[in-house]
C-alpha cells in the first residue's frame, strides 16, 4: 500500500537521529531484537490477562458481570487513551527511550502486583463455585487491584506508540533500506504471533493451571522485557523530543480564542504563510479557526529563520488547515464506535457454561475466541488483496478494489450479522440450560458445544478485516501526507470511544430493564437474564448506525479521485508526529 511506505518514509525523515551515530557503532539490525522483544514481550503479557480478565474478576472479587464489563471496559480505554498520552509526552518531552523504559517497569510492576492478588489470599474474596456465594470486595482488595491494572495501562501506553517509531530511529534509510522493510515485516509479524501466544497459550495456562501461574508466565515474561530492552542501551541510536502535530492544533483553538474579536480580512497578505509552503490562504470552512493566522504583529512575527517567534500568539496557514483536515473526518470517525462494543466479556462468561470439549480431554479456554477473530483477518486480509481485488479489477473494472467508504460499509454490515449471530446463538444456549434444569444455576455445563460461538467470531473477524482498513484508508485520504500517521492516533482514539459507549449502554441497559425488581438483561446469572435481549439491542443499533454511515457517506459527496496516489508523488511538509503504527 502507497499509505505504508509514506509511513515508513515519516518515521526516518522526522527523526532527529544522525549517521555520524551510526558510524559510532550506535544503531543498526543488531538493535532489533531488544526493542522487538520489548513490543512482543508485552502484548503477550497484556493481552494474555485481558482476554480471561472477567472470570478473575467475577470468581476473585464477587463482580458481578455488569460491573466487570464496566471495569474491562475501563482498563481497556484507559490503555488507548494513554497512548495519545505517551506519543505525546515522547514526541515532546522524553524522547522514546525514556518512555518505553518508563512503561516497560510500570507494566512489570502492574503485573508484579496482579501476580501477588492471586498469590496472597487477603488481596482478593473468594466464591465456593464460579459465580456462586461470592463476598463483595473491600476498598482496600479494589485499591490494589486498580493500581495493578492502572500500571499495567501506563505501561501499555508508553510502549505501544514509540516501540515501531524507535526501531525505525536506529535505521538510516540512505543506508539499508531494504533493512527497515525487513524491520517493518519482521515487527508486525512479531506483533502478530505474540497475540496468537497471548490468546492460546496464555490464557491456556490460566484456565488449567490456575491463576499463580497464570499471572506469573506474563510478569515473568515482562521482567525479561524490561531487562532485554535496559541491556540494548548502549547501542540504542536515541533521538531527541521535538515538535508534536498534537501541540500545534492546541496552538491553534488557543490562538483562535485569543483573536475572536478580530475581523478576517480581505488582504491574503495578513494571513501569515511559511516560506515553503503551498497554502497562501486558509479555506472558507470552519472559519473561525481562520483567526489563528491573521497576522497581528509583523514586526515580532518570526525568528531570523523563518520560523514563529511565538507559536502561541501566531499560528500559520498550514498549522490551520492541518486541524481542518482532521476536523473533517470525525464524522466517518464516528460511525466506528458501535463496532464490538461489550462482546468479548460476555461471550467470555457464556463459554464457560458450554460444552468446551473440543477433542479427547483438550478442552478450548473460555477466554480464546478472540483468536478465531485473528485467525479469520490473517485469512481474509491477503485472500482480498490477492484474490478479490484482481477479480474486481478484471470483471467490475475496479482497478483498486472496493473504496475505502465500500469496506467502512461492508465491515458494519459484517457487524450486524455477526450482534444478531451472537442474539439467535444466546437464544439456543439460554433455552438449553433451562430445559436441563440449570435456570438457576450459571456455573453448570450444559450439552451444548461451545463451537455455536464460533460464526459471530468469524463474521467479526471479517467486520475486522474491512472495516478498520477502510477507516485509516479513509483518514489517510482526507488528511495531508504530512498527517499520515495520525490516522492511527485516530483509530486508537475510536477503539477508547468503543469501551466508553460499552461502558454507557451497559449501565443503562441494566438499570432500565432491572426496574421494579424484574431481573436484569444483564443478569450475573445468565441463565436467568436475557443476553439475547441485549444482542438483539446491539443488532438493531448497528442497522441504525448503518444508516447513519449512509448519510454520512451522502454528506461527504463523492470521494476525492486518486488522492491517494497524488499524495504520494506530491512535495508535502512533514510534521514530526511519527507514532502511534500500531492500535
Amino acid at each position: 500500500m502507497e499509505s505504508s511506505g509514506a509511513a515508513n518514509d515519516n518515521l526516518l525523515e522526522n527523526g532527529t537521529s544522525s549517521s555520524s551515530e551510526s558510524e559510532n557503532g550506535k544503531g543498526g539490525l543488531r538493535t532489533m531484537p531488544f526493542i522487538i522483544v520489548n513490543e512482543c514481550l508485552e502484548k503477550v503479557a497484556s493481552y494474555g490477562i485481558m482476554a480471561n480478565m472477567i472470570v478473575y474478576l467475577m470468581n476473585g472479587y464477587g463482580m458481578a458481570i455488569v460491573d466487570g464489563t464496566k471495569v474491562m471496559n475501563t482498563w481497556s480505554a484507559m490503555s488507548n487513551v494513554l497512548s495519545i498520552f505517551g506519543a505525546f509526552v515522547s514526541d515532546s518531552y522524553f524522547g522514546r527511550f525514556l518512555v518505553i523504559s518508563i512503561g516497560s517497569f510500570s507494566s512489570l510492576l502492574g503485573l508484579t502486583i496482579l501476580w501477588l492478588t492471586a498469590m496472597i489470599p487477603e488481596l482478593r474474596t473468594s466464591c465456593e463455585s464460579f459465580m456462586l456465594n461470592c463476598s463483595s470486595a473491600t476498598a482496600i482488595q479494589l485499591a490494589v487491584l486498580f493500581i495493578s491494572m492502572g500500571l499495567i495501562s501506563i505501561g501499555a501506553g508508553c510502549i505501544r506508540p514509540c516501540s515501531i517509531a524507535f526501531g525505525a530511529d536506529q535505521l538510516t534509510i540512505r543506508e539499508t533500506p531494504k533493512n527497515l522493510d525487513s524491520y517493518f515485516s519482521w515487527y508486525y509479524t512479531s506483533i502478530a504471533l505474540s497475540t496468537v501466544i497471548a490468546l492460546s497459550v496464555i490464557v491456556y495456562i490460566q484456565e488449567n493451571l490456575g491463576w499463580k501461574i497464570g499471572f506469573g508466565v506474563p510478569a515473568a515474561l515482562m521482567f525479561i522485557s524490561a531487562v532485554s530492552f535496559i541491556l540494548g542501551s548502549p547501542i540504542y541510536v536515541k533521538a531527541k523530543p521535538g515538535h508534536s502535530l498534537l501541540t500545534s492544533f492546541v496552538q491553534v483553538v488557543v490562538v483562535a480564542i485569543k483573536n475572536r474579536k478580530l475581523c478576517l480580512p480581505d488582504n491574503f497578505d495578513l494571513y501569515y504563510q511559511e516560506c515553503d509552503s503551498a497554502l497562501v490562504v486558509p479555506t472558507d470552512s470552519l472559519r473561525c479557526l481562520n483567526k489563528a493566522c491573521i497576522i497581528r504583529n509583523p514586526e515580532t512575527l518570526s525568528n531570523p529563520d523563518g520560523s514563529v517567534l511565538d507559536p502561541w500568539s501566531q499560528c500559520t496557514v498550514r498549522q490551520v488547515e492541518s486541524l481542518k483536515s482532521l476536523l473533517r473526518v470525525l464524522p466517518m470517525w464516528s460511525t466506528g464506535i458501535f463496532m464490538v462494543a461489550s462482546q468479548t466479556t460476555f461471550s467470555t462468561v457464556q463459554a464457560n457454561t458450554m460444552n468446551r470439549t473440543l477433542f479427547g480431554t483438550f478442552k478450548m479456554p473460555a477466554g480464546s475466541f478472540n483468536l478465531v477473530i485473528v485467525i479469520t483477518v490473517s485469512i481474509i486480509i491477503p485472500t482480498y488483496d490477492r484474490v478479490m481485488v484482481p477479480l474486481l479489477a478484471k470483471y467490475m473494472d475496479i482497478p483498486r478494489g472496493f473504496s475505502c467508504r465500500s469496506r467502512i460499509g461492508i465491515g458494519l454490515l459484517f457487524v450486524c450479522a455477526s450482534k444478531a449471530t451472537s442474539a439467535v446463538v444466546e437464544t439456543m444456549r439460554r433455552k438449553t440450560a433451562i430445559e436441563e434444569g440449570f435456570e438457576d444455576q450459571p456455573n453448570a455445563v450444559i450439552h451444548m458445544s461451545v463451537l455455536w460461538l464460533v460464526p459471530e467470531f468469524v463474521l467479526l473477524g471479517f467486520a475486522e478485516g474491512f472495516n478498520p482498513i477502510g477507516q485509516v484508508e479513509f483518514f489517510y485520504t482526507y488528511i495531508p501526507k504530512s498527517m499520515s500517521s495520525f490516522a492511527m492516533a485516530l483509530f486508537t482514539l475510536q477503539l477508547a470511544a468503543v469501551d466508553i459507549f460499552g461502558n454507557l449502554l451497559v449501565s443503562i441497559v441494566d438499570k432500565v430493564t432491572s426496574v421494579g425488581g424484574n431481573e436484569s438483561w444483564l443478569s450475573t446469572n445468565i441463565n436467568k437474564g436475557h443476553l439475547n435481549y441485549y444482542y438483539a439491542l446491539l443488532t438493531c443499533l448497528n442497522i441504525l448506525n448503518y444508516f447513519y454511515f449512509l448519510v454520512i457517506c451522502w454528506a461527504y459527496g463523492p470521494a476525492p479521485e486518486q488522492k491517494l496516489e497524488a499524495s504520494t508523488c506530491k512535495e508535502e511538509e512533514q510534521f514530526d508526529y511519527m507514532e502511534l503504527p500500531t492500535s
